[in-house]
């Protein structure tokens, strides 16, 4: 199948240079451009892509607003984040708002395209040096999230794959760090969502945070 993508920036050549990547791989089609988070949500709405490449910072409504008023619309189509992580402040609020992805655009060009589809297949899956960067940034914070959120009816076990999570390892990576097989693993995480409310893995990693389970440092225990 094919993973419909709407570009959202308010640049006009960054919106080029992804247009013309996605339009040479065959699985990935730009189904629409807009440069403002007013025009995102419209053209949600009126196209309904797989993905939504968001940028953040744009005039008018920005992209956390956008995110929020697009994945709070009750619809199949699914936000990623795509910004400039050094200077952005709203990456939090991105995440809260319903976003499913985050990427920096330093990234490889691979890279990007592989998490559109991730974020396309359901999932989301912060790269280790990104989610060290993440919760660095909540740790800093003038007011940080607090630390003591509960995890109520979370078993040890889940608790273990929640720390793995937070700090950015795969399903394959926990089941090997934990010794079990990638099937349970994936069963853990997936009654993690259930039990603590979580979108996908990115709230599942600012869950971590929170519960106190992974800080500054928490993401480099590899």
């Amino acid at each position: 199948m094919t993973v419909r993508v709407l570009l959202v920036d308010d640049q006009p050549l960054v919106r080029a240079g992804l247009r013309v990547l996605i339009a040479d791989v065959p699985d990935l089609e730009v189904v629409g451009e807009a440069g403002t988070g007013a025009e995102a949500v419209r053209l949600t709405r009126e196209v309904v892509p797989d993905v939504v490449l968001m940028d953040l910072r744009m005039p008018g409504t920005d992209g956390i607003q956008a995110t929020r008023a697009i994945t709070t619309a009750g619809g199949p189509t699914r936000v990623l984040v795509l910004t400039t992580f050094d200077d952005d402040e709203h990456v939090h609020g991105a995440l809260r708002a319903g976003a499913s992805g985050f990427l920096v655009k330093d990234m490889a060009l691979e890279e990007i395209l592989a998490a559109i589809r991730v974020v396309a297949a359901g999932d989301a899956l912060i790269a280790p040096a990104v989610t060290r960067r993440l919760i660095a940034e909540f740790a800093h914070r003038p007011t940080p999230a607090p630390r003591s959120r509960a995890l109520v009816g979370v078993t040890d076990r889940e608790r273990e794959v929640l720390t793995l999570v937070g700090r950015g390892l795969s399903n394959t990576e926990i089941a090997d760090r934990l010794v079990i097989s990638v099937a349970t693993a994936k069963a853990h995480v997936a009654r993690l969502f259930s039990k603590l409310g979580a979108r996908d893995r990115v709230h599942l990693v600012i869950a971590a945070y929170e519960a106190g389970l992974v800080g500054v440092t928490g993401p480099e225990e590899r």
